[in-house]
């Protein structure tokens, strides 16, 4: 059977959520999409009342549950929301992906939560309903709707998190476990620490940015990759629920993510799990207790070694966005025409970052950019490297040589990672 690869990003944001770029508008997300090398992509907040109606008006479908641009873009109808309420008598903030399978389904839905609170507000909105009482209501609407635990392991907002203080996915959703089939890796972890728990085997791992802006260093940097005979909703649900059809995830390196390691971002201070218990959890300079990172909080729940991985266990790749590495290697802004010059001239000849990043031969690299450039390009595709982790709230930053003077303890990746020894195969899968 002949089966098409969709590259999706199925957790965005509008022009309509807090902290977003006002570009962040469909047309927006078809070119930078496109650039980025996806196929499929999540509307975001479906909830508020502008940008359902640009949805409804700019967007065509055929009944499959896919909706297109005029320009040929998909997309599944998505939003997020956030959960804020008590239960087992402590504070818990969780934020839920929900992706929909037509409008009449997210009206219903906007429905539901405007019996709750307000939606028009943000695109991501917030209520005090539980986990379990979400989903449980979901499933009256549509028992196609599927509801996804975004960045588990953020402290703040991740079902697991430090902060968030579930320690399973049973103890937040209750009864309701049965309707979760899938958990959003997010940017400070990937599938080796997730395949730490073995609570965690029988979900399907997903990968998605959770952009706030169109850039090609934030949409699509993390990413779900499918192979299924048609692009429909239904396919893709299916391949989500029992795992056939999902290929695997691109993530960053988890170094890379704001949550990563501990720390105080007002006290600049970064520290590993180990130095964290050293100093019984305590910041060394304002004397408060540290934000307790994803790392660590993993090897609080796991149950395994790490190095552990599951029978059947999907693939993934580890890459870091390309204008990060051409930024640190030039020292220049991620933003800045410099680095655009060299990203564009790159995005223009193999036709999509992702090309670029995966595909691109290293003699034809070497012609067009600097060699340097093109050694990192191959680095990457390597996962070799080596990433200065971020830590509450800030992003972790690429290291390459005589760029960056002080150099945090890094995360290096040994030869037996798994993202370095299935390398072998991704030229034939793209």
């Amino acid at each position: 059977m002949v089966r098409i690869k969709i590259i999706s990003d199925l957790h965005l944001h509008s022009k309509h959520s807090r902290a977003t770029s006002k570009s962040m508008d469909l047309d927006s997300l078809e070119k930078w999409g496109s650039i980025k090398g996806l196929n499929l992509l999540g509307t975001g907040d479906f909830t508020h009342p502008e940008w359902i109606k640009e949805l409804k008006s700019k967007l065509n479908g055929d009944g499959s549950g896919i909706y297109r641009t005029e320009g040929g873009m998909n997309f599944i109808l998505q939003t997020e929301v956030s959960m804020i309420y008590t239960d087992y008598g402590k504070g818990r903030r969780v934020h839920n992906v929900i992706l929909a399978p037509d409008f009449d389904a997210v009206d219903q839905i906007t429905e539901y939560f405007k019996s709750k609170g307000r939606v028009d507000y943000d695109g991501r909105p917030i209520f005090k309903i539980s986990c379990a009482e979400l989903v449980e209501n979901m499933m009256q609407i549509s028992k196609d709707i599927e509801v996804i635990p975004a960045h588990i392991w953020t402290p703040y907002f991740g079902l697991l998190g430090s902060k968030t203080g579930y320690d399973s996915v049973e103890e937040a959703f209750r009864d309701q476990t049965k309707h979760i089939h899938a958990l959003e890796t997010g940017l400070s972890s990937d599938p080796p620490m997730n395949w730490r728990l073995s609570q965690l085997d029988k979900y399907s791992l997903v990968s998605c940015s959770d952009s706030h802006s169109f850039w090609p260093w934030r949409i699509g940097r993390e990413a779900t990759i499918f192979e299924i005979k048609d692009i429909s909703y239904k396919n893709i649900i299916n391949a989500i629920r029992t795992k056939k059809g999902l290929w695997g995830t691109i993530e960053v390196d988890p170094a890379y993510g704001k949550y990563h390691y501990d720390g105080h971002r007002n006290c600049n201070v970064c520290l590993s799990p180990k130095e964290t218990a050293r100093l019984n959890g305590i910041c060394p300079k304002c004397g408060r207790a540290l934000t307790i990172g994803v790392e660590n909080r993993v090897e609080e729940l796991a149950d395994r070694e790490e190095g552990f991985k599951p029978k059947g266990a999907k693939e993934f790749l580890k890459l870091i966005p390309l204008q990060e590495i051409v930024s640190t290697i030039i020292g220049a802004g991620i933003a800045t025409k410099k680095v655009w010059a060299v990203t564009d001239s790159l995005m223009k000849q193999f036709g999509s970052e992702l090309n670029v990043l995966l595909e691109a031969p290293e003699e034809e690299l070497k012609n067009i950019v600097d060699e340097k450039i093109a050694e990192s390009i191959i680095a990457n595709r390597k996962g070799k490297i080596k990433i200065k982790p971020g830590y509450d709230g800030v992003y972790g930053k690429a290291v390459l040589e005589d760029t960056v003077e002080e150099e945090r303890p890094e995360a290096e990746v040994p030869e037996s990672d798994p993202a370095v020894q299935k390398q072998k195969g991704l030229r034939d899968f793209f």
